[in-house]
């Protein structure tokens, strides 16, 4: 039985643009009774091995993840991994690439608040940390750090938001080839947050791409959208999964575990990938 067994597939890390560092995300997980966590840090999977490895210790299972950002119709979207083989070698040459040009997208961004009158060091963005990928999110607190701003709201509504005199675009990689990378790793390929991306007409595209869920649950979604996104992924014969999307103190009113899911989505995650493989072996 997986009754009170529950599991938060949306969590980051210090590898992304989380506070967490591995142990302090297991921490978390048990001070809140989670069975199961997946890390599901942007474009790396820097911090799986350690967290993977540690689990044991918190009774905590962990399932590898990673969320990859895709282009689509001018803004994003975002796809979540699961179950991916975090050590494929495709897989963490394209994400090398990936972290390479958000270093540089960064750097140009400092360039020009710099040139406004806000410089910053970019050794400073990421304290401690490891090689993870550097965000929108590592610049904020830089700003509010260094007393330039007052919030992170006020960061982005100021400067580097999409409109903001500092804003850099992000490369963002089609959806074919975000879907292949998933894929190729091993991983079950789920829709992140797709209330925030209102288009409901690409879920069948990407049906036929490989998707194979919808993060129906999720904290900003209504009970209406998540009730919405139960029935389509129902509709569709998909899973519908969910997570807090939890960066630590970068997004304080984001707690880990807020958003849940039962622990039987864990195990119809783990069947699709499991018979994805049985297939593959087949051909």
């Amino acid at each position: 039985m997986n009754i009170h067994r529950t599991a938060d597939l949306h969590i980051h890390t210090i590898a992304s643009d989380g506070t967490f560092t591995p142990r302090q995300a297991l921490e978390e997980a048990r001070r809140v009774e989670l069975t199961a966590i997946s890390i599901t840090d942007h474009d790396s999977v820097e911090s799986l091995p350690s967290v993977i490895s540690l689990a044991p210790e918190y009774g905590v299972e962990v399932i590898p993840g990673i969320e990859i950002s895709v282009e689509l119709d001018k803004t994003e979207m975002h796809l979540l991994g699961y179950f991916i083989d975090y050590r494929d070698s495709a897989l963490l040459d394209r994400l090398s690439e990936l972290r390479k040009i958000r270093t540089k997208r960064a750097e140009e961004m400092l360039l020009r608040l710099e040139e406004m009158g806000f410089p910053l060091d970019m050794e400073t963005l990421l304290p401690g940390q490891m090689t993870g990928s550097i965000g929108r999110l590592h610049i904020a607190h830089g700003l509010l750090r260094a007393g330039y701003i007052s919030s992170i709201h006020e960061a982005f509504s100021k400067y580097i938001g999409n409109d903001g005199p500092a804003y850099v675009p992000k490369l963002k990689l089609d959806k074919e080839e975000a879907m292949e990378m998933i894929l190729r790793a091993g991983g079950v390929p789920v829709l992140a947050h797709p209330g925030q991306l209102d288009r409901d007409y690409m879920i069948p595209e990407l049906i036929e791409l490989g998707l194979a869920g919808l993060e129906a649950f999720y904290p900003s979604h209504s009970r209406f959208k998540t009730n919405h996104y139960v029935e389509l992924a129902r509709h569709y014969n998909i899973l519908a999964t969910g997570g807090s999307d939890c960066h630590g103190a970068n997004k304080e009113n984001v707690i880990m575990g807020e958003v849940r899911v039962p622990y039987q989505v864990v195990l119809d995650l783990k069947e699709k990938q499991e018979r994805k493989d049985v297939e593959e072996k087949r051909r």
